[in-house]
């Protein structure tokens, strides 16, 4: 019984900061890239250097533009549904559960 116990508490160990995101396995986690992306989705797993697979993925393209008459910047959202997404863990800058993301 004690060596139950024992186990489970080096498997939830957080040694480094890779430990942290792997608790987040099988459950839905934001993300948000660089050049204004952001990734809402399963996490299936994650490799060293942040590489990660996500399944059932909404992507959200954030471009700016200006108004030509108005000089005003104009902020437009673009969403896509990707099934399945390897991100590149060099583009990431944060990684968190959904309600976190801003």
């Amino acid at each position: 019984m004690a060596d139950e116990v024992e186990q489970q508490q080096t498997t939830n160990t957080v040694e480094e900061p890779l430990d942290l995101i792997k608790l987040s396995l099988d459950e839905r986690i934001d993300e948000k890239m660089r050049n204004d992306r952001k990734h809402r989705g399963r996490l299936f797993d994650c490799y060293q250097h942040l590489n990660k697979i996500l399944g059932d993925v909404e992507e959200t393209v954030t471009t700016i533009e200006m108004d030509e008459e108005t000089y005003e910047e104009i902020y437009k959202s673009t969403k896509r549904n990707i099934p399945m997404l390897f991100v590149r863990g060099d583009g990431v800058v944060l990684v968190a559960p959904p309600l976190w993301v801003g």
